[in-house]
């Protein structure tokens, strides 16, 4: 029988922790590359997947929770750094970033959280829930999406990243939360929905989706 505290297993009780967010409908390897290269970059040791519920901006999902969920634990047993934490699709209520950060603070008070973003979110982020409050329980990392320019960013944001912004990974470590960095570039520019579109066609993606992936969205019939 799984204990309540299953959902966390593999979170390591020493290190800092970062989590990185998302639909993953599905999981791919511009989603896994990209992590693995800000393990790196952060000298992290661990990366948190965590499969969201659907926000209330965007349209419903083409898998079902349940098969987000396991093709993102399929993914991390091919890789062994990353871990799948389903709180957010467990809940009942609403689910807000806020939220999840309390409860993992709560069980990880001595631990930095690296929340992952992406740059669209970095734009929208002083209209989310709370967001004040969730800087003091993380520090936000933003990964560059294409479409994104700074130079198109909004006034709000602008001066969020005056009041956050931190030029270095060593800045960054310097305090428990309330930093915003810039990840690099990363090179892989691929989408889920440009996926979904080339299963739905029957063309070949066995180069952008790890293997036990792509296996289980044959079995299934997904995205057809």
């Amino acid at each position: 029988m799984k204990t309540s505290d299953s959902r966390h297993k593999g979170i390591h009780k020493t290190s800092d922790i970062g989590i990185l967010g998302g639909t993953f409908d599905p999981i791919h390897l511009g989603h896994l590359n990209p992590a693995k290269a800000l393990l790196n970059w952060l000298g992290l040791d661990q990366l948190v997947l965590m499969p969201a519920a659907i926000p209330p901006h965007k349209a419903g999902t083409s898998a079902s929770a349940q098969q987000r969920v396991q093709m993102v634990k399929l993914a991390c047993e091919q890789e062994k750094v990353f871990h799948c934490d389903e709180r957010e699709l467990k809940r009942q209520t609403t689910s807000y970033t806020l939220d999840t950060l309390l409860e993992i603070k709560k069980e990880h008070p001595h631990q930095r959280i690296f929340f992952v973003i992406g740059m669209d979110s970095l734009f929208s982020f002083t209209k989310w829930h709370k967001w004040q409050q969730i800087l003091t329980l993380c520090h936000l990392v933003v990964n560059s999406r294409p479409g994104y320019e700074l130079a198109d960013m909004p006034t709000e944001t602008q001066q969020l990243l005056a009041g956050h912004q931190v030029s270095d990974v060593s800045e960054l470590k310097k305090s428990l939360a309330g930093n915003i960095i810039l990840a690099p570039e990363s090179r892989w520019d691929i989408s889920s929905s440009q996926i979904r579109q080339q299963l739905q066609s029957n063309q070949d993606c066995q180069h952008l989706l790890p293997s036990p992936v792509l296996a289980y969205i044959r079995q299934h019939n997904l995205y057809r």
